[in-house]
């Protein structure tokens, strides 16, 4: 059964579809069609989101989930008039608040995200240029910059992890892909071996390491199951024996992975 769901705010929509979708990961049965709809910011934009929901609900035979952190209430109203199960986020949470700090919320759009009070802003965006500059082994002048160097064979996820850190936390992380010829010398490539103390090892299972790669090389040597088991073979004895902490990412999302490498690590999140 598919049931959609929807995540509607009058601003960017990005703690509607965070904290929705971290709810809906908890039904792993049912099957979510998941609709995002930012800037609902006018009494017509609401009334062409209830003809929407109200569609959706038709064509599911089953009332949609909506997630809103909509703040005006006339907007609210309108969209109360759906055929749609609502989950207003903001007074879910901020009614208690109110009541247990006596004070009112200010309600106001955009307040999370808002470049005007999010002081850490610059500090994301220089992090991730670090990230994009020091993507692949492209450049490895600037490891001493580095709170991170995360090493792997290609296409293990290190580049999104990388994305993911710096514009989530800040962090600046730089990424290095060993090679065949790495793997052949059984040893840490001499640019990554004065910052040892840095390094952070992902590893992946062969067959989703040899789907992915297909994807980009199709039919090539490059993709096949034999070279992608032997890189990953060569590279995890090579992290054993450097004692390089690593982690398999194949059954874990972006979040899980760069979590899981801050906390191994000890790295400090600049912001949260």
């Amino acid at each position: 059964m598919q049931r959609t769901a929807f995540f509607i705010s009058d601003g960017t929509g990005i703690t509607a579809e965070t904290l929705g979708q971290s709810l809906l990961a908890q039904f792993g049965d049912i099957t979510f069609r998941k609709v995002t709809r930012p800037y609902v910011d006018t009494l017509d934009k609401a009334r062409a989101m209830v003809q929407q929901i109200n569609a959706a609900a038709v064509q599911d035979g089953a009332r949609p989930i909506i997630f809103d952190t909509i703040v005006n209430r006339d907007i609210r109203a309108i969209l109360d008039q759906s055929n749609g199960f609502m989950i207003d986020i903001f007074s879910t949470f901020l009614s208690p608040l109110e009541r247990e700090l006596s004070a009112e919320s200010s309600y106001s759009v955009g307040k999370s995200h808002s470049i005007m009070h999010n002081s850490h802003y610059m500090e994301r965006i220089e992090a991730v240029n670090f990230a994009l500059e020091n993507d692949d082994g492209a450049r490895t002048t600037h490891y001493a910059q580095a709170d991170l160097i995360l090493v792997g064979v290609s296409r293990c996820g290190k580049t999104p992890t990388c994305l993911y850190m710096a514009l989530q936390y800040g962090i600046r992380a730089a990424n290095y892909p060993l090679t065949e010829e790495d793997m052949e010398r059984l040893q840490l490539p001499a640019s990554l071996k004065t910052y040892k103390d840095k390094l952070f090892g992902l590893t992946i299972d062969a067959e989703r390491l040899a789907a992915i790669r297909h994807e980009r090389r199709p039919n090539s040597r490059y993709a096949s199951f034999a070279q992608c088991e032997f890189e990953l073979r060569e590279v995890e004895s090579l992290f054993r024996r450097e004692n390089i902490s690593f982690i398999n990412t194949t059954h874990f999302s972006v979040e899980e992975i760069s979590a899981k490498i801050l906390v191994e690590k000890g790295v400090e999140r600049r912001f949260k």
